[in-house]
């Protein structure tokens, strides 16, 4: 199979792994992305995208956007972020400090801080959200702010898988009075030519063949080494903390309902091309086109240690800084100062400063992989291999 797009003189490696994805992986629509310094040196694209009524025919194009799951959560810790270097957020602050209903329940001590790190203790609901109320931008906050921590906030750690959404997105609006998928919209993606949307808009909606369609996630047991045992009863046990935080809407909405796509769910919904993905990690880290975004020392912010050890919910070893998974075990990525986050099925999102590379990695070909994809992982290593 042939993919489309090109490659710089150095990175043919990516190129090579992206055909074997395809070939030995079992890949069917994607795009790979990598930026160096603030200049594309990959941007491939092949298969096909899962459009309705096209059974999966139509050609993935240059601009085929996907919704990338949890790598939205990448996007949208930018923000709380960029708040706090400008001086708009304390990220030393109690959350009720800007968001008063929060400190029902023994919260009021929760921090910013502990949002972002995902030490809050608030990776369930005791009741969870159906998906018309998810799609309500007031029952997820609502419903958070209604919930005891289930364990003391700071002394742990755990995934905040969609409570983390509600959390943060309610923070930004009572801070500056827009939802997180305006702000990106104006302020992140709209000055980098960004193809990346946290609620998509009509105009996007509507264009042919502008977002693939995605499938229920497939088994790929075949494709990866078989889980442990611990991790198999996390996710499987209806009483599990694992089985909770995922739970919290159930069930989960239908990731190709219109409705869905044109909600802001900072946790899960985002929708982006490869570029769009990899082209905010660029800025994060550099110049891109005139645009930067985060100082050194927010850079550091978002990459240094706030997280590590067993997670509560994943139930594997995990590292995170400020919103952002950091370089480990359970999401490697390019070297040991990279932050990011995969989405859950495949998607990936990462910077590395060291290198001056940002990469993002899209596919419709969702599995049950929650961060480490052999997929995304192959090209990670390739792009390893071209440094």
């Amino acid at each position: 199979m042939d993919a489309n797009g090109t490659v710089a003189e150095g990175f043919e490696p990516v190129r090579d792994a992206f055909v074997r994805n395809f070939e030995a992986l079992g890949d069917r629509g994607a795009a790979v992305a990598v930026y160096r310094d603030g200049r594309k040196v990959v941007d491939l694209w092949a298969g096909t995208q899962h459009v309705d009524g096209s059974a999966g025919t139509e050609p993935w194009q240059r601009g085929t956007a996907q919704i990338v799951r949890s790598a939205t959560k990448g996007v949208a810790a930018a923000v709380p972020l960029l708040l706090a270097q400008r001086g708009q957020l304390d990220l030393d602050a109690p959350v009720a400090a800007y968001w008063p209903e929060f400190k029902a329940y023994g919260k009021e001590r929760v921090l910013v801080r502990q949002v972002l790190n995902h030490r809050a203790g608030l990776p369930v609901l005791e009741r969870p959200l159906t998906p018309k109320e998810a799609l309500d931008p007031r029952r997820g906050p609502e419903a958070v702010a209604a919930q005891a921590p289930v364990w003391e906030p700071g002394t742990d750690h755990g995934y905040h898988a969609l409570t983390y959404g509600w959390l943060l997105d309610e923070l930004v609006r009572r801070v500056t009075g827009r939802g997180a998928g305006e702000w990106i919209a104006a302020e992140i993606a709209g000055p980098l030519g960004a193809e990346l949307w946290l609620g998509l808009p009509e105009s996007e909606a509507y264009r042919t063949g502008r977002v693939g369609r995605v499938e229920a996630p497939e088994a790929a047991n075949a494709l990866r080494a078989r889980p442990k045992r611990a991790v198999t009863e996390a996710y499987t046990d209806p009483g599990s903390l694992t089985n909770r935080a995922f739970g919290a809407i159930t069930p989960f909405p239908d990731q190709n309902d219109p409705a869905y796509r044109a909600s802001a769910l900072p946790a899960t919904n985002g929708i982006a091309t490869a570029d769009g993905l990899a082209r905010v990690y660029a800025a994060l880290i550099g110049e891109v086109d005139g645009v930067r975004l985060f100082t050194p020392r927010t850079v550091e912010l978002a990459r240094a240690e706030e997280s590590a050890g067993p997670d509560r919910v994943l139930v594997i070893n995990t590292r995170f800084g400020l919103g952002y998974m950091l370089h480990g075990s359970a999401s490697p990525f390019l070297g040991p100062g990279s932050f990011g986050h995969p989405g859950r099925g495949g998607a990936l999102g990462f910077a590395d400063p060291e290198t001056g590379i940002a990469f993002g990695y899209v596919t419709n070909g969702l599995r049950k992989t929650v961060t480490a994809d052999p997929r995304a992982q192959a090209l990670v290593r390739a792009v390893r291999a071209a440094l």
